[in-house]
């Protein structure tokens, strides 16, 4: 699936009061994502390519909440406490060991007050940038991306601003900046959005940018006072990889919790080379209508569908669950046989709900 894909099952997901057949709604939109996609890589060089998917515009270019100041991501704030990710023993955390931020893609060098903030996800990666997202005040959500150098922030694209701050690397004067843009995307009439950003060093070494949609300051402020950069955390999820194609290493890992325990989306990006890359996708939703029954492959003795444009394997079987292994470009690196490796396996959590099952 493309990034835009995901946003509109997880908008589904997340507001819809009775189930959904996500499968239909990502067939008819799997054109219009594919013209989407293409420009969102012209304009963000090398971003990292799940920014796209946790903090988005959607279809209309609007906020798909309709409240002004939240982020697409929470569009449903749940009652129950979010999950946690564990802390990681024996990793250093940002203000010990810089140097490690962004180098190991199951572990966050930095986290969260649970007691002042809720989690609304959290990413890691080989690739120099960690990110939480989090609320300090409910349904006012702060992204945060942490890396060791501030020549990182160069290319690092941040969505819904305009492209002199999105592209531009930051200024990490500790300074909060009030951004206001005109956004007229196509076939919606004119609208406008903005937010706040501050780009800052909380200790030597360690650079971070918190950026928020809308104006609420003192939201914003709670958010960056409950970072905590004297330690570490995992990047834990319901979904493990236990058999990789040979030369294969996990190279991201994230997951978004905004719409927990009603929704809960996984990502974790397999690499191989300088240009392979299998993205291995976990959806779930009380929303979702059932598994699709018309597979046409097997995976393990597992039924599993190939998609028409065969870069995409989904294992069938798992209730309220899409778990899609998308090899995209399969004459460049994976393949299906890859795919079907991966998928066989996959472990998923018995019970999703329960963070305490993940590992």
């Amino acid at each position: 699936m493309t990034d835009l894909d995901q946003r509109i099952a997880s908008v589904l997901r997340e507001r819809a009061e009775g189930e959904t057949d996500t499968h239909r709604l990502l067939r008819d939109s799997r054109a219009l994502g594919r013209r989407r996609q293409l420009r969102r890589r012209a304009a963000t060089g090398t971003a990292l390519a799940l920014v796209g998917v946790l903090g988005a515009v959607g279809v209309t270019g609007t906020d798909l909440t309709g409240l002004p100041g939240r982020l697409p991501w929470t569009a449903a704030t749940p009652a129950v406490a979010a999950p946690v990710p564990p802390r990681a023993d024996g990793a250093p955390a940002a203000a010990t060991d810089p140097a490690r931020i962004g180098t190991d893609p199951q572990v966050l060098h930095f986290g969260v007050d649970p007691a002042q903030a809720r989690y609304l996800g959290w990413s890691a990666s080989g690739a120099q940038v960690e990110e939480v997202r989090l609320e300090a005040v409910r349904g006012v959500p702060v992204r945060v991306q942490v890396t060791r150098s501030a020549e990182a922030f160069d290319g690092l694209y941040l969505e819904n601003f305009p492209n002199d701050v999105a592209t531009t690397p930051p200024r990490f004067d500790g300074a909060v900046r009030e951004v206001r843009s005109p956004l007229r995307p196509a076939g919606s009439p004119a609208a406008s959005t903005g937010g706040l950003v501050k780009a800052w060093q909380p200790v030597p070494g360690v650079y971070a940018r918190a950026a928020m949609l809308g104006y609420d300051r003192d939201a914003f402020d709670r958010s960056v006072a409950a970072l905590r950069w004297d330690e570490a955390r995992r990047c834990v999820a319901p979904l493990r990889l236990t058999d990789l194609p040979p030369g294969a290493t996990i190279g991201g890992c994230t997951v978004n919790v905004a719409g927990f325990p009603g929704g809960i989306d996984v990502e974790l990006t397999l690499r191989r080379g300088e240009s392979s890359t299998m993205w291995v996708r976990l959806q779930y939703a009380v929303a979702i209508a059932g598994s699709r029954t018309d597979g046409n492959r097997t995976v393990d003795g597992r039924p599993a569908y190939l998609y028409p444009d065969g870069d995409k394997l989904e294992l069938l079987g798992i209730p309220k669950t899409h778990l899609i292994a998308d090899f995209r470009w399969p004459g460049k690196g994976f393949t299906e046989t890859d795919a079907a490796t991966v998928l066989a396996g996959a472990r998923v959590a018995k019970d999703l709900t329960r963070p305490e099952t993940w590992d």
